[in-house]
């Protein structure tokens, strides 16, 4: 997917801008504006069942909008003639679950994308994996299976696999949750290193201290809008609305 004529890197990479989602006659999102400009770190917080993960799985197309858009530099993701492989090889995802082949050691699963889908050099794509293994402290983990690894371990490889396809944007959905307590930090170490070397990250999250540690940007939303965003320290210690007071005085 190639960027839209006139959009240029000055302009936000990933814009949102009246975004409407419903199921059936439940709206799930009810008109949500959001802007990422290249190299932002972008954290969505809020209670359960406020559309947190609708929303980001709209960016790159898994769900479908309702009405409103949702760009990536520039290009429409809602469009029907839009190359979606070509947008998810822009967008990479990492979800709560992390879906690895358990039938494939490391190496293979972080392999499998360029190879399958994008059918690219065997040889150049081993040495991209075996580096990005490395990366998220791996190395040693190549020949394992899956069931051989604990759940940050597993977390890791499919952050791993997702950069794998060299995206432009990552989006992290709670990726977290799923994980015990003392493999969290070894995963937000991970997603720490790619926002600090300059990956555009949008990341759904439980975890409040890290929000406010790696985020440009934090978005508090409730019952599909956003109540309120701002920079972390604004957000965290000064909040202006009694809704995001409340939310933060029950997790903080």
């Amino acid at each position: 997917m190639t960027p839209s004529e006139g959009w240029t890197p000055d302009q936000p990479i990933v814009a949102i801008r009246d975004l409407h989602k419903s199921f059936g006659h439940v709206e799930v999102l009810k008109g949500i504006d959001i802007e990422v400009m290249k190299g932002e770190v972008i954290c969505i917080i809020g209670p359960s069942g406020s559309g947190k993960s609708t929303l980001i799985r709209t960016i790159n197309g898994l769900t479908p909008a309702t009405t409103g858009s949702v760009t990536v530099e520039g290009q429409e993701v809602h469009d029907d003639n839009l190359d979606k492989l070509a947008l998810r090889r822009k967008v990479g995802i990492v979800f709560q679950q992390y879906n690895l082949f358990p039938h494939r050691t490391v190496l293979q699963n972080v392999m499998m994308a360029p190879l399958l889908v994008l059918k690219e050099n065997k040889r150049e794509v081993e040495e991209r994996a075996r580096s990005l293994l490395a990366k998220v402290q791996l190395h040693d983990k190549e020949d394992a299976y899956p069931a051989e690894l604990s759940g940050g371990q597993q977390q890791r490889v499919a952050i791993a696999r997702s950069l794998c396809m060299r995206p432009d944007v990552m989006l992290f959905d709670e990726v977290t949750a799923a994980l015990d307590p003392e493999t969290v930090k070894e995963v937000l170490v991970t997603i720490k290193q790619l926002a600090a070397d300059g990956m555009t990250c949008v990341l759904v999250t439980h975890e409040m201290g890290f929000a406010r540690e790696v985020s440009d940007r934090v978005y508090f939303t409730d019952a599909g809008r956003i109540v309120e965003s701002g920079p972390p320290a604004q957000l965290f210690e000064q909040p202006q609305d009694p809704r995001t007071r409340e939310f933060l005085s029950k997790v903080l």
